[in-house]
């Protein structure tokens, strides 16, 4: 029996060893990349698309081939588990797609770059002090812009209440909202948060902050994009606007980055430090410019005129 469990012991160590060698690369792949995306909705998606688009294309104009170990995370508290099986594989670099995955990362390895995209503050999210083998992208907007968009467009004064809603959890969430309340409360306007740390709260709050406001703002929050069908459809039955900082089908308008473009930028960091032609340290946090999009369609359902410039 004993000899039987022994060769059992070994046979699971040789397929556990296998599976760890096919993971980490294959025979015709000069780099191996690990990326860590915390969820899926559509910002985080496009990043991650932008980002393996960018680098595959960079590499290959040099003749190089990268595997990609993509992982989805599912959640702030399981990043670490898939950024460690990155490093016990010890992949060439890590891409951490959104803050959870980006702190997850820094605190894994000090050795392995890691880049990240769709974080708003880099030097908030460190304390002031971002590791020297951390970079990336940004998608941190002009708050001030946004909030005037929203008081032009939606004729908004002195008394009117803006309802901003995000997930707890999310500390870009809690820089955004910090944001925006001083530059409207600047004009007078209300400002309430509605938070949550549960999914499951969601609709109630989002019915609870359409009955109270006169219009939405949703940051960069990565819950509530995954679930922001509920928003929309909440505010669309009650006649009251959604402004997102992060664009989508939901907002009447936004002033919002290319979330494939971010990781496009991200990829195109990526290939310089794989190629060798820079240090993660040299490369400065990038930001994209923004730009304006109306949703004409349900603007024109809630009375909402878009201006012609």
């Amino acid at each position: 029996m004993k000899k039987i469990l022994a060769l059992v012991l070994a046979s699971l160590m040789l397929v556990s060893t296998l599976m760890l060698a096919s993971c980490t690369k294959t025979e015709d792949a000069d780099f191996v990349v690990g990326i860590c995306q915390l969820m899926e909705h559509e910002s985080l998606d496009k990043a991650t698309d932008g980002f393996v688009a960018a680098l595959t294309e960079a590499l290959e104009k040099e003749g190089k081939k990268v595997t990609f170990d993509t992982q989805v995370a599912g959640g702030a508290d399981l990043c670490s588990t898939v950024i460690n099986t990155f490093t016990a594989k010890n992949v060439d670099l890590i891409m951490a797609n959104a803050t959870p995955a980006l702190l997850a990362a820094a605190n894994a390895t000090s050795t392995i770059p890691v880049l990240g995209t769709s974080v708003t503050d880099y030097a908030d999210t460190f304390s002031g002090n971002i590791p020297a083998n951390v970079s990336g992208t940004s998608d941190a907007v002009p708050f001030d812009e946004q909030a005037q968009m929203m008081i032009n467009t939606l004729g908004l004064v002195a008394g009117d209440k803006v309802g901003v809603i995000y997930c707890t959890n999310e500390s870009n969430s809690l820089i955004q909202y910090e944001a925006v309340k001083a530059l409207f409360e600047a004009e007078g306007i209300v400002v309430e948060a509605y938070t949550f740390s549960e999914t499951t709260e969601l609709q109630a709050l989002v019915t609870a902050a359409a009955d109270a406001c006169k219009a939405i703002y949703v940051p960069s929050d990565n819950t509530v994009a995954q679930n922001d069908s509920i928003v929309g459809t909440i505010c669309n039955e009650k006649n009251v606007p959604v402004f997102t900082s992060y664009g989508g089908a939901i907002c009447y308008a936004s002033l919002a980055i290319d979330y494939y473009e971010l990781g496009v930028e991200t990829g195109k960091m990526a290939a310089e430090i794989l190629l060798g032609n820079k240090e993660v340290s040299d490369i400065e946090i990038a930001t994209l410019v923004p730009t304006v999009v109306y949703n004409t369609e349900l603007c024109n359902a809630l009375g909402i005129t878009v201006p012609e410039n």
